[in-house]
């Protein structure tokens, strides 16, 4: 939005409409159930996914990165980055089951929104209990690719074969953890929670996993973290780009950790990051994927402001002049 260009949003879409068809077959299948996923509750939380996704965008913007752009710096060499890890952790895990987790269930997440006859918060269930029939293969043939088309219709993506690829591979890959988790599940040793790529929640359970428990090693969402990390060292190393960074100042740090604890509270509230809802429950076909992501992008762009346009002071005064219809002394 901000550089006017527009291939890496349609290489986001192109990896989406790859995950929604993917993930769609495995439902139609039967080899994936959506009741037994985290996103698409009888209920959405409005409330705390909208404060939640705003909040991360706004991290997001100050800390130049997602948290899975995070886990990629950090495998290139980018200290700022394993600082930016540690406060995301530690706050996305006090969100999901520390000192902020009774705020968060009994004030934020009871303000939420039921599905008519407790149905599934999904488009497809939706469109379902509408019409009386099932329409989900063609809601996600028209979708999935409408957005595959979006993405290859552009004259100038079509001759990046590295970022076509890139798109290709994280709709698979978001595919491919819905699948692993639910057929290696073990239904016996403890419920069957099918799940895929997010990178908020899971960042907390590594380090919680690193200091407390390394059962917690076994789990999908921690492999899925050093996975990333991993990769992203091999990919630097072969291409020669390893390299050693660290904080400019202490204003870049501060701005770091402050972007860090945003986006680790905001993305649990939100109920994932731009990968786990911008993918994964967009796969999914959730009713909160609109929310999310619409927040996510309102907060990066007040963030952008904040560090480009002027002072947080300055642009709430500017947002004020303007409700009024008043000009600002700054004009």
């Amino acid at each position: 939005m901000v550089g006017g260009d527009s291939r890496r949003l349609r290489i986001f879409g192109l990896a989406l409409g790859v995950a929604i068809v993917g993930t769609q077959a495995l439902v139609i299948g039967g080899l994936l159930d959506p009741m037994q996923t985290s996103y698409t509750p009888s209920a959405i939380p409005i409330f705390a996914i909208a404060i939640g996704s705003v909040m991360f965008g706004i991290g997001m913007a100050w800390v130049g990165t997602c948290g899975f752009g995070s886990l990629v710096r950090l495998g290139a060499g980018d200290l700022r980055s394993l600082v930016v890890l540690i406060v995301l952790g530690a706050t996305a895990y006090a969100t999901l089951r520390g000192v902020f987790a009774n705020f968060r269930i009994v004030i934020l997440e009871s303000l939420a929104v039921a599905m008519p006859d407790e149905i599934r918060s999904d488009l497809a269930s939706l469109a379902a209990r509408m019409l009386g029939f099932d329409v989900r293969a063609i809601i996600a043939t028209f979708i999935g690719g409408g957005l595959c088309l979006l993405a290859f219709s552009h004259k100038k993506l079509r001759h990046s074969p590295r970022l076509l690829s890139g798109g290709v591979a994280l709709g698979m890959l978001t595919v491919a953890g819905w699948a692993a988790t639910s057929w290696i599940g073990d239904e016996f040793a403890a419920p069957i929670r099918p799940q895929s790529l997010t990178f908020v929640s899971t960042v907390g359970k590594a380090f919680y996993s690193a200091l407390l428990s390394t059962a917690g090693f076994a789990d999908f969402g921690v492999g899925s973290v050093l996975g990333v990390v991993a990769g992203a060292f091999l990919a630097a190393w072969r291409a020669d780009e390893l390299q050693w960074e660290a904080f400019d100042d202490d204003r870049e740090m501060r701005r770091h950790l402050g972007g860090a604890a945003l986006m680790g509270i905001g993305g649990i509230l939100a109920g994932g990051c731009t990968i786990g809802q911008g993918i994964t429950a967009g796969s999914m076909l959730s009713l909160s994927w609109p929310f999310a992501v619409g927040g996510m992008m309102i907060g990066a762009r007040l963030g952008i402001a904040t560090l480009i346009d002027c002072a947080p002071r300055e642009l709430l005064a500017r947002g004020w002049a303007n409700l009024l219809g008043r000009p600002h002394p700054s004009k």
